[in-house]
């Protein structure tokens, strides 16, 4: 489910109770979690945390108006995805994410490239999205970001 609406307050109010509810507690742990640098905003739709323009005025190769993207969550038809493009480019934090996923939830990872679905809130691991929201500097993920544009 995209979105035109332009606050993630906007973004959040539009949802079912039980939708609103797993978003909700997602963008606090997220919020928590994130370190310094990375900004809340509405992107692509959905609810984002990026890189602005004031620390990487180059924004994302794809569309350079955006700023560079790092995670983001949403309410789909079927689903709450968590998208985290580190897991995406850095193969060694994939290890660890998949690694650690049983720890904190009993369901089958569902995952796409840098997509995490959850059919129920309750399947939603908010403790391993904390730690994974720590993981990455915004330093980092612009110097993993900037390496895998020079590879390609």
């Amino acid at each position: 489910m995209s979105s035109n609406l332009k606050t993630v307050e906007q973004y959040i109010e539009q949802l079912s109770l039980e939708r609103k509810s797993g978003i909700q507690k997602l963008r606090e742990i997220i919020l928590k979690n994130l370190p310094k640098g990375f900004v809340e905003t509405i992107n692509y739709g959905m609810i984002g945390y990026v890189v602005p323009h004031s620390i990487y005025p180059n924004g994302y190769h794809c569309d350079p108006k955006q700023p560079l993207p790092f995670m983001g969550i949403a309410s789909q038809k079927n689903f709450i995805s968590f998208y985290h493009m580190g897991i995406y480019l850095d193969n060694t934090l994939l290890q660890w994410f998949q690694n650690e996923y049983p720890k904190f939830s009993k369901t089958k990872l569902d995952m796409g490239k840098s997509c995490v679905r959850f059919k129920k809130i309750e399947q939603i691991p908010f403790e391993l999205i904390g730690k994974l929201s720590q993981k990455i500097t915004v330093n980092d993920w612009i110097k993993t970001y900037e390496n895998k544009l020079k590879n390609k």
